[in-house]
C-alpha cells in the first residue's frame, strides 16, 4: 500500500472516531401529539432514549407539559412540578440518565393518559441545537432536563423518531477523498 493510501485511510479512521453520533429528536405521540387518550407506554416501547436526545411535545391550548417526580407521576399529583410549559410546542432536552416523568397538569388529563415516563441511557455525546427559554410558569428546572422552545429544525423534523447520524456521511466523504487521493498519486 502506498504512503498516500495509508495516510488517507488514517484520516478516514480519525474522522469517524472524532465524529459523534447526532442526537435524536422524538415527537411525543408522533402524529397524534400530546393528547388525552394516547398510549404513551406503547409509543416509548420501541424507542431507546439517550442523553442528548430531545422530546418535542406538540399540543393545543388547554394542556401543559410538566416534569414531575415519580410519585407525582404515579398519582397524577399536580402542583409540585419540577418544570412546566403551556406554549403548545415544548422541547425537553434529555441531559441526564434515569427515568424522566411528564404529565399534563390540567385536572383529569393525566388520569386520561397524558403522562409519559422516559428512561434515558448514557451514550450520546452531543445535544441537539435548541434555543433555551424560560418556562411559562417562571419555575426553573432543578433537574437536568430543561424546557426549551423548539427550533425550526425541531419543527420540521417533528415526525422523526430515530437518530440522525453524520458518521456514514463522513465515512462516504472520506472514501471519496481516499479514492481521489489514490487516483491523483497513481
Amino acid at each position: 500500500m502506498t504512503f498516500s493510501n495509508v495516510l488517507s485511510l488514517a484520516i478516514l479512521v480519525a474522522i469517524n472516531i472524532a465524529m459523534p453520533t447526532l442526537a435524536a429528536i422524538y415527537t411525543v405521540g408522533d402524529n397524534s401529539g400530546w393528547t388525552i387518550g394516547a398510549d404513551y407506554s406503547t409509543w416509548t416501547s420501541d424507542k431507546t432514549f439517550s442523553v442528548g436526545d430531545s422530546l418535542v411535545f406538540n399540543y393545543g391550548a388547554g394542556h401543559t407539559v410538566d416534569e414531575v417526580k415519580e410519585s407525582d407521576y404515579k398519582s397524577c399529583t399536580t402542583g409540585n412540578s419540577i418544570s412546566t410549559d403551556s406554549s403548545g410546542a415544548t422541547t425537553i432536552a434529555l441531559k441526564s440518565e434515569g427515568t424522566h416523568y411528564f404529565i399534563c397538569a390540567i385536572p383529569g388529563h393525566c388520569a386520561g393518559g397524558m403522562k409519559l415516563a422516559v428512561t434515558v441511557k448514557a451514550g450520546k455525546q452531543t445535544t441537539p441545537s435548541t434555543t433555551p427559554s424560560s418556562s411559562s410558569s417562571g419555575k426553573g428546572s432543578p433537574s437536568d432536563a430543561t424546557t426549551d422552545t423548539p427550533t425550526t429544525q425541531s419543527s420540521t423534523k417533528s415526525n422523526a423518531s430515530s437518530a440522525s447520524s453524520a458518521s456514514p456521511f463522513i465515512a462516504m466523504l472520506g472514501h471519496l477523498l481516499c479514492f481521489a487521493s489514490a487516483m491523483r498519486f497513481n
